[in-house]
């Protein structure tokens, strides 16, 4: 096990106790995109479990946006990891861009995206949908809602959907996104780059750039902004970190 690897299964491992993500025998749905960050997250949930005492069914779900990707090198990378590949064919693309024209589509592109992923996951019987956020994420998303919407607010690491009946889940949050790219890169992951015409051209690359001068002065800005939501009271980040449980993986 590489250097990188260990790194993002210690956190990976730290954030499934922390948040209780995981659980015996409930099928877990890797929303894969083709970046490095959800082919990351399902390799870690592949080598946890065969190290751990779960024994969860574990799927890869992707849907198509309607942009003509190539998956094919996903579909031979899940073969090898023999882990089953669900494809969900959407007109996400031309309904968010022909349409409606949306001039800044990564709003209504992400909520269609997710929404197609949770019915997939239905159809196939999964309780749970993985998604591959990380501590990046985490912190462009803290600052993104500060600055826009006037409020400390993030994604959760775990998310009951009481309409679906199922449970969001990113193990990822603990890790920096810098490990997963050196860990991609060493593993030759068949990382897909974005055909989305609206590709590094979001507020959140601003964030991204934002963060990364930020990170000049202050190094361990990202992990700061997350130890800012975990100890915020009356939010799950603070509420369900609270109520974790004693037990070691």
């Amino acid at each position: 096990m590489s250097a990188a690897e260990k790194k993002i299964m210690k956190y990976f491992r730290r954030a499934v106790i922390d948040y209780d993500l995981l659980g015996d025998e409930q099928g877990v749905l890797v929303g894969l995109s083709g970046g490095k960050d959800s082919l990351t997250l399902l390799c870690m949930l592949k080598l946890f479990l065969r190290s751990s005492k779960y024994k969860y069914p574990l799927a890869a779900g992707y849907v198509d946006l309607g942009f003509g990707a190539d998956i094919e090198p996903l579909r031979q990378f899940c073969c090898q990891l023999e882990v089953p590949l669900l494809v969900e064919p959407t007109a996400i693309s031309q309904i968010v861009f022909d349409y409606r024209q949306e001039q800044n589509p990564c709003s209504l592109c992400a909520n269609m995206r997710r929404g197609a992923l949770n019915s997939l996951a239905v159809r196939h019987g999964f309780a749970k949908v993985a998604l591959g956020h990380h501590l990046d994420d985490v912190a462009e998303t803290v600052l993104l809602n500060m600055c826009f919407n006037a409020r400390v607010d993030c994604f959760k690491p775990k998310t009951w959907l009481s309409s679906r009946e199922i449970t969001v889940i990113r193990p990822l949050v603990y890790v920096d996104e810098r490990s997963i790219a050196t860990y991609a890169r060493q593993q030759q992951l068949p990382v897909i780059n974005s055909c989305c015409p609206a590709n590094g051209r979001t507020k959140r690359q601003d964030m991204k750039e934002a963060l990364s001068q930020i990170q000049g002065f202050a190094p361990i800005a990202k992990s700061r902004i997350l130890a800012a939501l975990q100890n915020l009271p009356g939010n799950e980040w603070h509420d369900m970190l609270r109520r974790r449980p004693n037990t070691n993986e």
